[in-house]
């Protein structure tokens, strides 16, 4: 899907070593419901990574909720809540030990995962870790910064099948007046992340790698293979299905399988979205979507609707944004992501 300039465009600064890339910790991020947790999988299905099969959520929930976490006052209240969580019982870590080294080395956001990635790899006997959480994609800058040899890889899905998940999971939330605008709204904000997520990474250089979900799922062995290159490691397509790690082998989907019992991620909208619904999607995303290079099925109209919609939910994803990260609002942050009740994150 992705243009082989483009590729080019997005390695001609070297960052980490290649000889450290092996090592280096991969961040699977992406918008939700884009492909990242089948991806993550993958990754783990491969070897020499920590299988950890849960949403790290540490720059996203745990930074804006607990604050500077050079502040032992601070760590000591984020263990409080931590332990008690899935986030560390997938570690499979002791709890007195890890609370230990946590208490007396970590000094931030990235410290803590670190610290905890770490270890996990480590009580594995493995060489490496990677982090899934989907909405860490706009805190690039943040991690890079905190961690310095982090490795991102940006996986982007079509939107219109993305905003379809976004809707059958009852994710979207438009404004009281927009209440028949679900569709349109979880296009926007896919279109918003993703533009966000690019942004920030292209300023990393070499350590940062877009994909398509629609290559991985199409031509898997040719997307892993030059991934593989990225990340410094071999990802064996056939391997990774063999061992089948979580959605490898049970696709994470919220819709049921085709006629005939087939798995068909790819291109639900053409099945799914009226003419109607496809005209207004388009009109609001089209300029985006063909700039990612997927096809429209008609040249997007721009009209009224569409400049209001565009004109008040994207500045109001930004400001929503900037709150939850750098105001005292993000203290109210909603620790279920934390997955407190002990639901797994799949």
């Amino acid at each position: 899907m992705m243009n082989p300039a483009t590729e080019r465009e997005l390695t001609t600064t070297a960052q980490t070593p290649t000889a450290a890339r092996s090592k280096a910790p991969v961040f699977v991020l992406g918008c939700p419901r884009s492909g990242t947790t089948v991806l993550y999988h993958m990754l783990l299905s491969a070897g020499n990574f920590a299988v950890y099969r849960a949403e790290s959520n540490v720059f996203s929930v745990l930074q804006p909720h607990f604050g500077d976490l050079s502040s032992e006052s601070n760590r000591r209240n984020l263990l409080g809540l931590w332990l008690k969580s899935r986030l560390f019982q997938s570690t499979g870590l002791d709890a007195a030990d890890i609370s230990e080294k946590i208490l007396r080395d970590c000094g931030s956001a990235g410290d803590f995962l670190r610290i905890v990635m770490e270890e996990t790899a480590r009580h594995q006997n493995v060489e490496r870790w990677a982090d899934c959480t989907p909405d860490h994609l706009l805190y690039i800058p943040e991690i890079k910064r905190q961690i310095p040899n982090a490795l991102v890889v940006h996986i982007i899905r079509d939107g219109r099948d993305v905003a379809l998940s976004y809707v059958k999971q009852g994710w979207a939330y438009p404004f009281p007046w927009d209440r028949k605008e679900h569709l349109s709204v979880a296009g926007l904000f896919w279109e918003w992340i993703v533009n966000r997520g690019r942004e920030h990474g292209r300023a990393l250089g070499a350590d940062y790698y877009e994909l398509h979900y629609e290559d991985l799922v199409e031509k898997p062995r040719e997307t892993l293979r030059t991934l593989g290159d990225f990340v410094g490691q071999e990802l064996d397509y056939d391997k990774i299905q063999q061992v089948g790690i979580g959605s490898v082998s049970a696709p994470n989907t919220s819709f049921a399988p085709d006629a005939g019992g087939t798995f068909n991620p790819v291109g639900r909208w053409e099945k799914n979205m009226t003419q109607g619904q496809l005209s207004d999607f388009e009109s609001l995303t089209g300029t985006f979507l063909h700039q990612l290079g997927y096809p429209l099925s008609a040249e997007p109209r721009h009209d009224f609707r569409s400049t209001r919609l565009r004109s008040t939910y994207l500045p109001w994803f930004a400001a929503r944004h900037w709150l939850k990260s750098r105001t005292p609002l993000g203290r109210f942050a909603k620790l279920e992501r934390m997955e407190i009740a002990g639901t797994s994150a799949e």
